[in-house]
């Protein structure tokens, strides 16, 4: 019953938060595609719910640059300075709202990754996708990008054994609090996380 509720308050939550915020994210569709050009979203497939793909929106906060044989410039040469804020205040994420309300996405839960993963993961691992992904999460409240793969999924899994309305709230709570903090936003040398190469790699 209790993941019924949580449903219905994603559904909620995130039709009231589209419906409110509509002007404040065509402002910001407006400020990207005067300063970046279209596409104005960028469109990524994930994985979701026993890590069923899906396709995640963003606002856009990299440009196009590319290297003189063409080749798209790393992540962290291409995020602009409109990208920049936007990521630092989290409005980069605001267009997740939609997902939520389809219901490919939750509020809260682990945060939903490259497809490509799916097959690097150990059993273990594997159990985030036991839940819906999240805009926010227990990792992201308890670290973010700063956390290297092995904290990050080892939080997943807590919320994954631990989950309840309660934990939710707490969640939000923090990550409005956080929401203006700077901290956790990226790895050294990182746009946001480095690849998950898998655990052999990792040395796990």
């Amino acid at each position: 019953m209790s993941h019924v509720f949580k449903r219905m308050i994603d559904a909620l939550v995130s039709a009231t938060a589209l419906f409110l915020l509509a002007p404040a994210m065509a402002t910001i569709g407006l400020v990207i595609w005067t300063s970046m050009g279209r596409p104005i979203l960028f469109k990524q497939k994930r994985a979701g719910y026993r890590g069923r793909p899906f396709r995640l929106f963003k606002f856009r906060t990299m440009d196009n640059a590319c290297d003189t044989q063409g080749q798209s410039l790393p992540d962290k040469d291409r995020l602009t300075k409109v990208g920049i804020v936007l990521r630092r205040l989290s409005l980069d994420e605001l267009p997740q709202l939609w997902n939520v309300l389809i219901g490919d996405m939750s509020l809260v839960g682990p945060r939903p990754l490259l497809v490509e993963y799916l097959p690097r993961y150990s059993a273990e691992q594997a159990r985030r996708h036991e839940v819906n992904p999240g805009i926010t999460g227990w990792a992201q409240v308890n670290g973010r990008n700063a956390l290297d793969w092995e904290q990050r999924f080892r939080l997943d899994i807590w919320y994954v054994d631990h989950w309840s309305l309660g934990l939710d709230a707490k969640v939000i709570w923090k990550t409005m609090q956080n929401v203006f903090k700077e901290e956790g936003i990226s790895q050294h040398g990182h746009s946001t996380m480095p690849e998950f190469t898998g655990n052999d790699r990792m040395g796990l």
